[in-house]
């Protein structure tokens, strides 16, 4: 994640700072482009957040998934109570990051929610990361672990 979110801060859903570099590192990320507002986000937020606590407990550490959240909401304050509400304990693009836009032009985000799995380099494994953890379940990661070449810890 080098090339797309080096030198960047994420955050937490408690609001702690943390360097993209050393959190994303070796790992398949997912971009989760979803809003509060939005009912098909907050539904596929629940199914995201069994998925990631089911693939975080079935590795060694340090699991070898990221999601990264980027906010389409209308307000930074909307954006901290979706995490806190309903989000795993993964990362987020801060709020006011002009980044989030670039980021949704570069992955050509149209329509929320999206979940798009990438490689460390920024190159999408699939754009339809959503589709595929609905009909595969946890099975689906190995073949994203497979593409993005990273070194696989994952016990599934």
């Amino acid at each position: 994640m080098v090339d797309i979110l080096g030198g960047r801060h994420l955050v937490t859903r408690k609001g702690a700072a943390v360097e993209a570099e050393a959190a994303l590192q070796n790992k398949v990320v997912a971009l989760y482009f979803a809003a509060a507002r939005c009912g098909p986000s907050r539904d596929f937020t629940q199914l995201l957040c069994d998925f990631y606590t089911a693939l975080v407990a079935a590795a060694r550490r340090p699991a070898p998934f990221e999601v990264v959240f980027v906010s389409a909401d209308d307000s930074s304050q909307e954006m901290l109570n979706f995490m806190r509400e309903l989000h795993g304990t993964w990362l987020a693009l801060p709020f006011h990051d002009p980044y989030r836009h670039e980021l949704r032009k570069r992955y050509n985000v149209t329509a929320i929610p999206k979940l798009v799995i990438v490689k460390q380099n920024g190159e999408v494994i699939t754009n339809k990361g959503r589709k595929q953890i609905r009909e595969r379940g946890l099975a689906c990661f190995q073949d994203w672990a497979e593409a993005a070449d990273i070194f696989q810890n994952f016990c599934g």
